[in-house]
């Protein structure tokens, strides 16, 4: 006797997607569930906003000084210090200099700093953490105590002592002093994410077939280990910018006639309660810059760790 017919089920009766449509069957992955978070806080876009408009000002400044202020370039000291009027909506500076162009102007150094600083600490750690846990052995002992050391030294008091011994310096070499002393807890957080992914079963797969370490650690251990420590490098920026201000403020980084937040909050410490707007305006747009990076940084770690979620 012939079986009956198998009986069309709902999901076969539904018409296929139409053109252009979404894909709603595409795969779930860690990034699109992280995004997906993501888009839907507003602070998300709010610090997001702050961000771009800073990045503007300091790859852009000309534009936003001529928007903003009527700054004719001219620095007249009949206008020092004077506080914010028509047309000069941060008012003037010690020199009788605006004031807001002057601050959008010391916004590139601060963000330069950041980023470079980050960047560079962010390529060292990934190269130090990818062999140091791959490896193992002496070459793991070796790093490890070298990361010990490098963990002792205090972050703003060692940038400050080395360039005390070396006063002709510029933004360039604090950058370098800066990734020297900033890379160590990135290096042990890539270090603990090869050592976890390295014993996966596609990396053995991978190693029965034949395949080199460096085509291990490249192609298969760094894109699954890198996510942690890119988030680790987000919160970083905002610390390094901070920082960067810190040294100018101490004396000890960029210097005069050099424009930057740090020694603006540096020469308006002696005038605040009789001039408050020389330390406001660079002070809160530091803050704003520095709390930005941060509350990305925790928000993009949330995402990525289903625990927080």
């Amino acid at each position: 006797m012939p079986s009956p017919a198998p009986v069309p089920t709902k999901d076969l009766l539904l018409p296929p997607p139409a053109a252009g449509a979404p894909d709603t069957t595409a795969p779930a992955s860690l990034s699109r569930d992280a995004w997906r978070e993501l888009r839907a806080r507003p602070l998300v876009w709010t610090c997001l906003t702050v961000i771009a408009v800073i990045v503007a000002m300091a790859a852009l400044p000309s534009p936003f000084i001529a928007l903003l202020t009527d700054d004719n370039g001219r620095c007249e000291l009949v206008n020092s210090k004077a506080g914010p009027t028509p047309g000069h909506p941060f008012g003037f500076d010690l020199q009788g200099c605006d004031y807001l162009a002057q601050v959008v102007r010391g916004s590139r150094p601060s963000l330069v700093a950041g980023l470079a600083v980050t960047a560079g600490a962010l390529a060292l750690s990934l190269l130090l953490g990818l062999f140091a846990g791959f490896y193992g052995g002496w070459l793991d002992s070796l790093l490890s105590r070298i990361t010990d050391v490098f963990f002792g030294l205090p972050f703003i008091l060692g940038a400050t002592v080395i360039l005390v011994a070396f006063p002709d310096h510029g933004l360039g070499a604090m950058a370098l002093v800066l990734v020297a002393l900033g890379w160590t807890t990135m290096t042990r957080v890539m270090r603990s994410q090869v050592i976890a992914v390295k014993d996966s079963d596609y990396v053995r797969a991978s190693l029965m077939c034949g395949a080199r370490p460096a085509r291990l650690m490249f192609r298969h251990i760094l894109p699954n280990a890198i996510t942690p420590v890119v988030v680790v490098a987000m919160l970083n920026i905002g610390n390094v910018i901070s920082g960067e201000a810190t040294l100018d403020f101490l004396g000890v980084g960029l210097q005069y006639p050099q424009v930057s937040w740090g020694l603006q909050l540096n020469a308006a410490q002696s005038h605040f309660l009789d001039h408050p707007h020389l330390l406001a305006f660079p002070a809160l747009l530091l803050s704003a810059t520095v709390l930005s990076f941060i509350l990305l940084g925790d928000a993009v770690r949330d995402a990525y760790d289903p625990k927080l979620r």
